[in-house]
C-alpha cells in the first residue's frame, strides 16, 4: 500500500521526512535527553544525515519489515516537534508496530498522543491491521502512561532480555487488536 501524505490531525500534520528538516533532526537525535530510552545514544551530524536520507524514502508498505517515520509538525506554526514510526512487522498476521520520539519542549502537551492515533488508525482502518503493538524500556514510565492512554493493553515485561548501551535492559510490549480500536 502507498501512503497518502500528508495526515492531519487537529493541530498536526504528519507529513514524509525532507532535506530541510536535517536541523531539527539533529537536535532530536543528538540529544542525550532524547536517547535515554532509545535503543541508541545520540547521534553525530554524520549519522543523522544517513537517519534522514532513511526517513526520506518511503517504500510502498506491501513487505515484512518495511517501515515509515512520520514528521510532526505543528501546523499553526510548521515547528517540528518530533516523529511518529510505524512498522509493518508481518504481512500475514496483519501485525504492526507503532514507536514515538518527540522534542522535550513538545513533550506534555498531548502532541505524541494525537500524532500516534493518526497512526494507529491509519494502520487498523487504511492497512486493516488486525493488531498493533508499541515495545519500549520498561523503565519509560511517561511512553508507557501514553500507550494505555491510547488504549493498549501491557501485555509482557520481559527481563534482561535486550542489551542497550552496553546493559540489560527490561523491555514492556503493549498492545491493541482492531475490535479495541473500533471499541474506542
Amino acid at each position: 500500500m502507498t501512503l497518502s501524505l500528508p495526515i492531519e490531525t487537529d493541530r498536526l500534520i504528519l507529513r514524509p521526512y525532507r532535506e530541510t528538516d536535517y536541523d531539527d533532526l539533529l537536535k532530536l537525535l543528538s540529544s542525550d535527553e532524547v536517547c535515554r530510552y532509545l535503543l541508541h545514544g545520540p547521534k553525530s551530524p554524520e549519522e543523522v544525515r544517513e537517519s534522514l536520507a532513511r526517513r526520506m524514502d518511503i517504500p510502498p508498505l506491501d513487505t515484512n519489515g518495511q517501515d515509515h517515520t512520520f514528521a510532526v509538525e505543528l501546523k499553526e506554526t510548521g515547528q517540528h516537534l518530533g516523529e511518529v514510526v510505524f512498522f509493518l512487522i508481518n504481512t500475514e498476521h496483519r501485525l504492526g508496530e507503532i514507536g514515538f520520539v518527540f522534542h522535550p519542549f513538545a513533550q506534555g502537551k498531548g502532541y505524541a498522543a494525537e500524532a500516534s492515533t493518526a497512526v494507529l488508525r491509519f494502520g487498523f482502518e487504511s492497512l486493516g491491521l488486525y493488531r498493533m503493538i508499541g515495545r519500549l524500556d520498561a523503565s519509560n514510565t511517561a511512553s508507557a502512561a501514553l500507550l494505555t492512554r491510547l488504549g493498549m493493553r501491557k501485555e509482557a515485561h520481559f527481563v534482561r532480555n535486550e542489551k542497550v548501551k552496553g546493559e540489560w535492559t527490561d523491555e514492556a510490549v503493549f498492545a491493541m487488536l482492531d475490535d479495541e480500536w473500533k471499541a474506542l
